[in-house]
């Protein structure tokens, strides 16, 4: 689903958007936040980091464009809505930009909405494509690189940077050594066949470690394996022996 905020100053412009987009569009967009004013946006952009911003070109006494300026460093997909015609919407055109005029019109949504799904498809196989080359290149690397698909996009991170992965149903959670968490739409059973040749090891059903981050083991039943972030993790009785020959080999 593409994380979307909504910023207007006209909450029956934001109420109108909102029915279009519940109607049609539950399984496609996921809006995150409702912004009335460019610093709400603003701090809206930064806190959720969206995919898609549908974004008013006149909020109050400022304009979307005092947003953009404000959210540079922030990658996402923006599509404008304005009351205004004429000259404005020849400048839309003639610019490429998305946008649309109000009131909203649903077969111009979902051109606009189209046009950015393709937009986000054809990124995804750049990065991808990117983590691909790297890998090609580095084959004798230690430090692989991995595109993932998490909350608000993609990301690639480097093999060596995770220090351990733990599932949440149909998600997992990535620890990394910066003591980041990202939350990963793909299961812990596609990590493991991942990074199985990674030196990662599956001490539990919802728990894959990175074994170079291991920083001691406490015996017991199943035992338990303290990691350098501090983390203590039970280690599933059935996987003890195995785990123990892992770390003796290292």
């Amino acid at each position: 689903m593409i994380s979307t905020l909504l910023i207007d100053d006209e909450q029956h412009c934001i109420d109108r958007l909102m029915m279009l987009l519940n109607n049609s569009y539950k399984d496609t967009i996921r809006v995150l936040d409702q912004c009335h004013s460019v610093e709400q946006g603003i701090a809206a952009i930064k806190k959720h980091r969206p995919e898609l911003v549908f974004l008013d070109i006149q909020i109050h006494d400022q304009t979307g464009f005092d947003l953009m300026q404000a959210t540079s460093e922030y990658q996402y997909d923006v599509i404008f809505t304005t009351a205004h015609d004429g000259f404005a919407v020849k400048a839309f055109k003639f610019s490429a930009v998305d946008y649309l005029l109000k009131p909203i019109d649903p077969d111009d949504l979902a051109r606009a909405i189209e046009k950015v799904k393709s937009k986000q498809h054809e990124r995804e196989q750049t990065e991808k494509l990117d983590s691909l080359f790297y890998n090609l290149k580095n084959l004798q690397a230690p430090a692989k690189k991995i595109c993932i698909p998490v909350s608000n996009g993609k990301e690639i991170i480097a093999v060596s940077d995770i220090v351990r992965c733990q599932s949440d149903v149909n998600y997992t959670y990535l620890f990394l050594k910066d003591k980041t968490k990202l939350t990963v739409t793909k299961t812990l059973k596609e990590f493991d066949e991942l990074l199985s040749d990674y030196n990662f090891f599956r001490v539990h059903n919802s728990h894959l470690v990175n074994l170079n981050y291991v920083k001691g083991y406490t015996a017991g039943k199943g035992g338990m394996v303290i990691l350098t972030d501090g983390t203590s993790i039970d280690v599933s009785t059935r996987r003890k022996d195995e785990f123990l020959k892992r770390l003796e080999e290292m």
